[in-house]
């Protein structure tokens, strides 16, 4: 059995996951419940054509880590760029 990372994220109006090491492998649900079951599901089907059309299936790779910052970042203020019509 093969343990591979997933990536859920908050995709608005339902939830998206992603597999880091099987590009091309994602779902989309409405809950963290759902968005698992499916991704489950679109792994195992992934590695199914994976090994029917003959390609190495990759062995996981991908770690998970979170990481604390302490600093609070606030983007710039974005000003357009001058133009000659624009005033100084």
């Amino acid at each position: 059995m093969r343990r591979y990372a997933i990536v859920i994220e908050d995709a608005g109006t339902n939830l998206a996951a992603y597999v880091p090491d099987l590009p091309g492998c994602v779902a989309t649900g409405d809950s963290a419940q759902e968005v698992e079951r499916l991704i489950r599901e679109a792994i195992a089907l992934h590695l199914e054509g994976m090994a029917e059309d003959g390609l190495p299936i990759p062995e996981p790779s991908s770690r998970v880590q979170y990481v604390e910052v302490d600093a609070f970042y606030e983007p710039a203020e974005v000003k357009p760029p001058l133009t000659e019509s624009s005033p100084e």
